[in-house]
């Protein structure tokens, strides 16, 4: 059995050294510390006697003040049987020699626990920290301020919801927690909420290295953007060309893959205490699984973002940031932003086109005679012809239909300023082939645009990134104007001229669904006005699978099942032949997927946290006699423990790894001697082996074997031999493979007709369409009257009129058009006592008459602006009164301390503000009121 002595020497020596820490260096650690505990301090420090203790390791700063204490226990002991120990010996250490108090860690060797006294509980950590990240860690606690009256920079995000979302997080980080969600509908600027939170997080003296997680290139560019422009004093990393990582950075931008391989890699690695906050823009499923270990491996704050609505987001999502009852630290929807006064997301409009053969199928009784007499030409058989309408793009693909669908958009698209060219678009495509044929379509339709007008943009394509990629191209010039995506453009990108949207391909999420439809939710910005893109009303979104009817119909989508790795799969199949084989008494077989297995457990990557804390399982496999005998006790514990280890392997050419699972599970079907599923699976790999360009030299090589594996003969004789094989050979091929149609799937090209054309109303404002074409109406009618009109061009050029001309005025008005009435212009432009020549001047562009609820909401939100420090319920209080005075046009006293304002206190507004705060509250009420 391990002694402690062991432990220390063998396990935690080591652990310190990688840490940076020499044992064998008195300035940095010092063993068996001794500490003196006389009579005085038994009381304060709850020490049951006076004497001497020993804490194992004393680790020292720079200026030899100890900084940390480390107590450890035998490896095969809990490791939190320190845990008192290690508190009374980091008490002592401050009431013998004064100053800080030291950080409190205790540890097996193969566990350890971190703990920051009277700030924190103990949090089991992956590491210990270096001298740095202790001397920091102490200056954060010593120089912090109460993050209560720390002030947000408006400049970086001044909406009043964006000062509440940072509000709620501070208040719950002054009050220890260290994990937080922020729902925020796309378009909201969660990522300038972000850096707001940074840069007060920084100022205050609470953070000093923030790490970003994004899931792709484009966005990690997109994050260092914004950064340098609200935080351009701030060093970041990556800066371009850079490979690895620096070290003396404060804002760090990453993308998942690249900060899994840093902190695995020995050369690389990452101190667990290097970061002071991550943020996880837009967690998604492989989170949970591989990129999980991220937020395990550091300790530190976690943000998660999301625009995922509250009542869809995954229940994972929430346990993962320790919110309780699916309720996030914040949220805000995109019903409230588009309902704001003024909006602060753009509306949109749906309209639902689908053609004959989506709705009716391919068949003899769909296609048109001239293209049935076109087949039989060409010798082709009709009545072979049968296709249903979701077959599209999947079994079968119809030139005719994808070209009705392009016409139809070029003739219902929202266009750019001379009204000839659509305004900036988004195509979604079904495969990358749909993207290419759509691609091709526009190129053949519209040559004069020679190339440029629409291009397919997709991850795969290096020429997508970059300062000059088509990205960049799409979001910057004036051409091209459409971006044909497959899934790359689904989310995260932000073009805010982006007026249609075209939903060429069912969608199933309904989390993706609100994502696609966040690209144009955007409004412009007014200092950054582009030509192809003047104004921006509203967006169209052109449905052409019936995406919409379907969310009405399934309001969450299909549920999505969790996919398990594909190394997890090879794993447990390759269990289940061995296990097979065994009572088979099958001893070749046995062997030799015993031989692959031990090779997989060997690719564990060692530098995986999930690896280390598993290191006292996996131990048992070194023994040589284990593999002799796979007892049912033995297969057990591979399954249940071993095999949920192999989610973490990630640097493998997958696609080898896929064929060979693959081939793995036809042989055992072979070997069980099911005969159907033999026959499917076989059909499946010949499929996958046919795909193979014998004309790239490397594959030629093997060009025999291809041939053959495509036979009958082949597969009826097969041996394990000829399994292994196809594995050894073929599978490091399988990265050639070209992306080709599904086998059998046919090409027409019949011409295809609508079958449904039809606006949809959905979104927050059913009833916008309506009051803007009253307003329509009454500012096309006084436009038109001005030449001929000598009131109206009396107030053009700027003069007054009098009672009587304004008088005459409006007969001259309801004369043209009966219902323009003072009343409903009141109504229609939201202010309650605006006189006529007050909208005539509105309409004219004279002078600009703000609505009632404009007025109010730019008078609260300039008050809120004016307030940061004010806390996360005060916020809630002024975002309800704004609400009650806009919907109810007036307010007493007496209101504030009624329902609603009891909702959040039960003495109103007298129990959420201070005397002088309600003074201030009450004469800004009063003014708006009697505006």
């Amino acid at each position: 059995m391990k002694n402690e002595k062991h432990t220390r020497k063998e396990i935690i020596d080591s652990r310190l050294k990688h840490a940076g820490w020499d044992v064998n260096d008195s300035t940095q650690v010092v063993e068996e510390f001794d500490i003196i505990v006389d009579s005085s301090m038994v009381k304060e420090a709850s020490t049951p006697y006076a004497g001497r203790q020993y804490s194992d390791y004393v680790l020292l700063g720079k200026d030899g003040k100890p900084l940390a204490v480390v107590e450890a226990k035998k490896s095969l002991v809990d490791a939190n049987i320190g845990k008192e120990q290690a508190k009374q010996y980091c008490q002592n250490i401050q009431n013998q020699r004064g100053g800080e108090l030291p950080f409190c860690f205790f540890t097996n060797g193969h566990d350890i626990y971190f703990w920051d006294l009277g700030n924190y509980p103990p949090k089991k950590v992956h590491g210990f920290p270096t001298r740095d990240d202790l001397e920091r860690y102490i200056y954060i606690r010593k120089s912090r301020k109460p993050l209560a009256s720390e002030l947000i920079d408006i400049s970086i995000a001044g909406r009043d919801y964006q000062i509440a979302a940072i509000r709620s997080v501070m208040e719950a980080i002054e009050k220890r927690k260290k994990k937080f969600l922020l729902v925020m509908a796309t378009g909201t600027g969660k990522t300038r909420t972000c850096i707001a939170l940074v840069d007060a997080l920084m100022r205050a003296g609470w953070a000093e290295r923030v790490l970003f997680l994004v899931d792709r290139i484009a966005l990690r560019d997109q994050t260092l953007e914004a950064f340098k422009e609200h935080l351009p004093n701030e060093p970041r990393w990556p800066k371009i060309g850079e490979k690895s990582i620096a070290k003396d950075r404060r804002m760090y931008v990453s993308t998942y893959p690249t900060m899994l391989n840093i902190i695995r890699d020995e050369d690389t690695s990452l101190s667990p205490h290097f970061f002071d906050l991550i943020v996880v823009d837009e967690s998604h499923r492989s989170i949970y699984n591989t990129y999980g270990e991220i937020l395990d491996y550091f300790n530190t704050i976690t943000l998660g973002l999301t625009a995922t609505p509250t009542d869809v987001i995954d229940h994972n999502t929430f346990k993962l940031f320790d919110c309780e009852e699916g309720i996030p630290t914040f949220a805000y929807s995109y019903e409230e932003a588009v309902n704001n006064i003024p909006p602060y997301l753009s509306n949109f409009q749906v309209m639902k086109i689908k053609t004959k053969f989506q709705e009716e199928g391919i068949s003899k009784r769909t296609i048109s005679l001239e293209d049935q007499k076109n087949l039989i030409l060409e010798g082709k058989e009709v009545a072979e012809i049968n296709f249903e309408g979701t077959d599209l793009e999947k079994s079968v693909t119809n030139k005719g239909t994808n070209a009705l669908i392009i016409r139809e958009f070029m003739e219902e698209s929202i266009k750019d300023p001379n009204g000839v060219l659509p305004g900036k678009t988004i195509f979604f495509c079904t495969t990358i082939k749909h993207a290419r044929r759509m691609e091709e379509l526009f190129d053949a339709f519209y040559p004069e645009y020679h190339g440029e007008l629409a291009k397919v943009i997709t991850s795969d394509d290096p020429r997508a990134y970059g300062k000059n990629g088509l990205l960049s191209q799409f979001t910057n010039n004036d051409m091209p104007r459409i971006a044909i995506s497959v899934g790359m453009l689904d989310t995260g990108i932000d073009v805010r001229e982006l007026v249609n949207l075209v939903f060429a391909k069912p969608v199933y999420s309904y989390t993706r669904f609100w994502q696609m439809i966040g690209r144009g939710t955007r409004l412009l910005e007014p200092k950054k006005i582009k030509p192809w893109c003047t104004q921006k009303d509203n967006f169209l979104i052109l449905d052409c699978w019936d995406n919409f009817e379907y969310f009405k119909i399934n309001p969450k989508g299909k549920e999505i099942n969790s996919s398990i790795p594909l190394p997890v799969r090879l794993f447990g199949i390759r269990l289940d032949k061995i296990e097979k084989a065994q009572k088979l008494q099958n001893s070749f077989i046995v062997t030799n997927e015993i031989t692959k297995l031990r090779k997989q457990i060997v690719s564990l990557p060692t530098k995986s946290i999930v690896i280390l804390d598993a290191q006292s399982e996996l131990q048992r496999l070194e023994d040589v006699n284990f593999w002799n005998l796979l007892t049912s006790d033995k297969l057990a514990f591979l399954h249940s423990v071993i095999k949920p280890l192999l989610r973490t392997v990630s640097n493998v050419d997958f696609k080898a790894m896929r064929f060979e699972k693959d081939v793995l599970e036809v042989s055992l079907a072979h070997l069980c001697k099911e005969n159907e599923k033999f026959e499917a699976l076989k059909e499946s790999i010949i499929e996958e082996i046919s795909e193979l360009p014998t004309t790239v030299s490397i594959i030629a090589k093997e060009s025999e074997l291809i041939r053959k594996s495509q036979t009958n003969n082949y597969w009826a004789t097969i041996t394990e031999e000829g399994f292994d094989e196809l594995i050894v050979k073929l599978s490091p091929l399988m990265k050639f493979r070209e992306a080709v149609m599904p086998l059998g799937t046919a090409k027409y090209n019949f011409k295809d007709e609508v079958y449904a054309k039809e606006y949809v109303e959905f979104g927050p404002q059913h009833e916008a369409l309506s009051i803007a074409k009253y307003r329509e109406l009454v500012e096309q009618t006084v436009n038109d009257l001005v030449s001929e009109n000598p009131i109206l061009q009396k107030l053009k050029q700027g003069q007054e009129i009098t009672t009587e001309e304004a008088a005459s005025l409006a007969e001259v008005l309801h004369d043209e058009h009966p219902h323009i009435t003072v009343d409903l212009l009141r109504r229609v432009y939201s202010h309650r006592k605006a006189q006529l020549v007050q909208f005539i001047k509105h309409i004219l562009g004279i002078q600009i008459l703000e609505s009632f609820p404009e007025t109010v909401s730019n008078a609260f939100s300039e008050f809120v602006k004016a307030h940061t420090y004010l806390t996360a319920r005060q916020l809630q209080f002024l975002d309800l009164l704004k609400k009650f005075i806009i919907e109810k046009g007036e307010l007493n006293k007496r209101n504030l301390i009624e329902s609603p304002f009891t909702m959040l206190h039960p003495e109103g507004i007298r129990g959420i503000f201070k005397p002088n705060e309600i003074e201030e509250i009450i004469n800004l009420t009063n003014k708006l009121l009697a505006a």
